[in-house]
């Protein structure tokens, strides 16, 4: 096989103009939590890539931990993101809404009235920083707080809150919703047995410690259908102080099993190595693929050669690229002609500025700019 990758597609539910999506990135641009026309102006001036999944998107006011991103629980952040989806879909992309739960990777300035954060348990993730207020009232990266653990009927309603967003993103325009099963965050912290030292139905085997992951998938789908419905997971990832286990894989098949039952939209994997944690082992993507019959996204650390590699040897499906897409609006075209890619501004990755936002060049624009001078 030998796939073209910048070709139109239909990839299980999705038809997309190509095979490379936008990963989701946090860009910390909305002090009112509320999507604006400079979000819909970003994302449109990225959407040469056949999919868009947004940055993560808070589904209820407990679930943050990073100061001024949007939401998708009130009705005026749905009016907001409306502007998004339709300039992307005016470029002829599609876009999914990313939905998180930061779980215990947050700080009592991230929370409604100064409350502790929640988790799986209460065990602080003490090395981990949010991004909030100090005790002096000064913005900027903060320990992560000690949490309070969910009482059992908590979990479901957590759940629910996942599901109420995700029928607020297609009210919204979206096309789908990407449950943020990653990286350390909620749904990963009831997956580690290290965090999650639960005595109910919740903690325990790996079929417990999957349950609330199954139950936030199975509520999302009865909101808006398995079509619409994806989620991101970060197998041997380490971010956020979650240590390896012993059942690690064998979490992960039953994940690919349970989830191919259910027939969702797609399973994004992100290999952390990228992000200064550990790496998938060498065979690992194999194996997955053998457990799951689904779509299959990779991101982290991707090039056009690898992409190419993986999707012609049937491993993915499609390529997921992160920060080279902030500094490159059209990464796309300049992966498809080899053109030289422009470095991105780490500092700028954050905050309120427009600049590092929406002010990067496409390679014909520096181009014209050269020129002109």
């Amino acid at each position: 096989m030998n796939t073209n990758i910048f070709e139109p597609a239909t990839i299980g539910s999705l038809q997309l103009n190509n095979r490379i999506a936008m990963a989701p990135m946090t860009r910390a641009r909305n002090a009112d939590g509320i999507p604006n026309e400079n979000n819909a102006l970003y994302y449109s001036q990225r959407a040469g890539a056949g999919l868009i999944i947004t940055e993560g998107v808070a589904i209820s006011d407990t679930a943050k931990g990073v100061l001024y991103i949007p939401g998708l629980y009130t009705a005026e952040q749905v009016e907001g993101w409306k502007k998004v989806t339709a300039a992307v879909h005016a470029k002829g992309s599609k876009i999914f809404a990313q939905l998180w739960h930061v779980g215990r990777v947050s700080h009592t300035s991230n929370q409604p009235n100064g409350q502790a954060p929640v988790s799986a348990s209460d065990i602080q993730a003490a090395q981990s920083k949010a991004w909030g207020y100090d005790e002096n009232g000064r913005e900027g990266f903060v320990t992560a707080s000690k949490p309070r653990a969910l009482a059992t009927e908590e979990v479901g309603q957590v759940a629910q809150d996942f599901a109420r967003a995700a029928k607020n993103a297609v009210k919204a325009g979206f096309d789908g919703v990407e449950l943020h099963g990653a990286n350390g965050y909620l749904i990963e912290q009831f997956l580690n047995p290290h965090i999650n030292n639960r005595t109910d139905q919740y903690g325990g085997s790996v079929e417990n410690r999957s349950r609330f992951l199954l139950e936030a998938i199975d509520a999302s789908i009865a909101a808006v259908g398995a079509a619409k419905v994806a989620i991101r997971l970060t197998p041997y990832g380490g971010l956020h102080e979650l240590p390896h286990y012993d059942e690690l894989e064998a979490t992960y098949q039953y994940l690919a099993k349970e989830l191919s039952d259910r027939k969702i939209a797609y399973i994004h994997i992100m290999d952390q190595q990228s992000r200064g944690s550990f790496a998938l082992p060498e065979g690992f993507l194999e194996r997955f693929r053998q457990w799951y019959d689904g779509v299959i996204i990779l991101a982290g650390g991707m090039d056009r050669e690898k992409s190419e590699r993986l999707i012609n040897a049937g491993t993915i499906d499609i390529a997921a690229f992160g920060e080279p897409f902030i500094s490159n609006p059209d990464l796309v075209d300049r992966l498809q002609h080899n053109w030289p890619q422009t470095p991105p501004k780490r500092e700028l990755h954050y905050g309120l500025t427009m600049e590092g936002y929406i002010d990067w060049k496409t390679y014909k624009e520096q181009e014209a700019l050269s020129e002109a001078i």
